[in-house]
């Protein structure tokens, strides 16, 4: 069962994505925060595979709390999910480790593909959201940079891959490699760039073109 953790503070809106997310018998629920310091709180206490996080909520938002339960829980993941198709969030979002920062007009269809995403390593962004930010994110580099001389073609083609947003399952059928020798090289290039997460490694290959 993938356990999910709801932060929203309008509770009509909570139990609607409550709903939908419950469509899949093996996503559950298993509790429900009403603003971020909340769901911080919770995080100290349980676990969960993902939080799907709003952003604008009262006492602590969802990027501040997205920066500390990550820092505290690196293993869990995080979705930001909001009514805001706001670049500048999206981009704050990424940088705060968040796998992905989906919008709430999203069907239920889609939210539950992004929902198995994140959990499986993509990175989720709507075609929308994408389109605004991937541009700046480019252009925060103002030179051309050279990518780490220390990276094998075989982590360049994943590196590549993440910034594409595939999976570790996609990944591997693509490359022909088992989804575990996957994990093991993302585990490489993590270590050998200084990097935190493969939210960072797509943001990596964006700025030095290789996507």
């Amino acid at each position: 069962m993938i356990r999910v953790l709801l932060a929203e503070d309008q509770a009509m809106v909570r139990q609607g994505l409550k709903m939908m997310i419950e469509t899949d018998k093996e996503i559950q629920v298993t509790a429900e925060a009403v603003n971020g310091k909340e769901a911080v709180k919770l995080c100290e206490s349980h676990t969960f595979d993902l939080v799907i996080m709003d952003i604008r909520m009262p006492v602590m938002d969802g990027l501040e709390a997205a920066r500390i339960i990550l820092t505290r829980r690196p293993e869990t993941k995080v979705l930001i999910l909001t009514t805001f198709n706001d670049d500048e969030y999206a981009l704050e979002a990424l940088k705060s480790g968040a796998r992905g920062y989906l919008l709430k007009d999203a069907d239920t269809s889609e939210l539950i593909r992004s929902i198995r995403s994140c959990l499986e390593g993509g990175l989720v962004l709507e075609d929308q959201v994408a389109a605004n930010i991937l541009p700046k994110l480019m252009n925060h580099s103002t030179a051309p940079v050279e990518v780490d001389e220390s990276l094998t073609p075989r982590e360049l083609d994943i590196i590549c891959r993440i910034g594409e947003g595939r999976s570790n399952r996609e990944i591997s059928e693509e490359l022909a490699l088992s989804v575990g020798t996957v994990k093991n090289h993302i585990s490489i290039i993590l270590d050998k760039l200084e990097l935190r997460d493969r939210t960072q490694i797509a943001i990596y290959a964006i700025r030095h073109g290789l996507v």
